[in-house]
């Protein structure tokens, strides 16, 4: 999970759980049955287009409103490999460590990138985009270490020897 470069989708601020995956969808019955109605009140056609590897460049306050969990497994399941947004709302934020979606936040990034780019990452370093570096804040280790796993249950089992 070093370094890894990818293409980026470009949402704004305030995206909340609602957006990520609106309630009438949530009686369905698995994740992979939610992913291609994620973010269907913005943009309906934006969950068929991602693809495994890709990255979400959003504003402030991502992922804000109710705490449901199948947001960021949903994002996850979309092949998101990381959202890099202005700032998270809390709950979403520990949400998405503890179900293995890598959260970055970058004040500065939003506002430089153009959709359909690329970008690439280096965990705990910094975001390269047209050869221009963007400092990302290192996340502490127990956290890189549930990420790494693919999530809190995973890294439990396998720091109990259980996997």
């Amino acid at each position: 999970m070093d370094k890894f470069t990818g293409k980026i989708w470009i949402l704004g601020d305030d995206i909340d759980t609602d957006i990520i995956i609106p309630t009438e969808y949530l009686a369905l019955k698995t994740v992979q049955d939610m992913a291609p109605h994620a973010f269907s009140p913005l943009r309906p056609e934006l969950a068929g287009q991602i693809r495994e590897g890709d990255m979400i460049v959003a504003g402030k306050n991502f992922g804000c409103g109710s705490s449901r969990e199948q947001a960021p497994e949903i994002i996850k399941a979309l092949g998101i490999r990381c959202v890099i947004a202005k700032s998270f709302a809390r709950i979403f934020f520990r949400n998405s460590i503890n179900n293995g979606l890598l959260l970055i936040e970058s004040d500065k990034l939003q506002g430089d990138v153009k959709e359909g780019d690329e970008i690439t990452v280096a965990i705990n370093e910094s975001i390269e985009y047209h050869g221009k570096q963007y400092p990302i804040t290192s996340l502490p280790q127990n956290l890189v270490d549930i990420l790494n796993a693919g999530g809190l249950v995973k890294a439990m089992r396998r720091l109990n020897g259980l996997d």
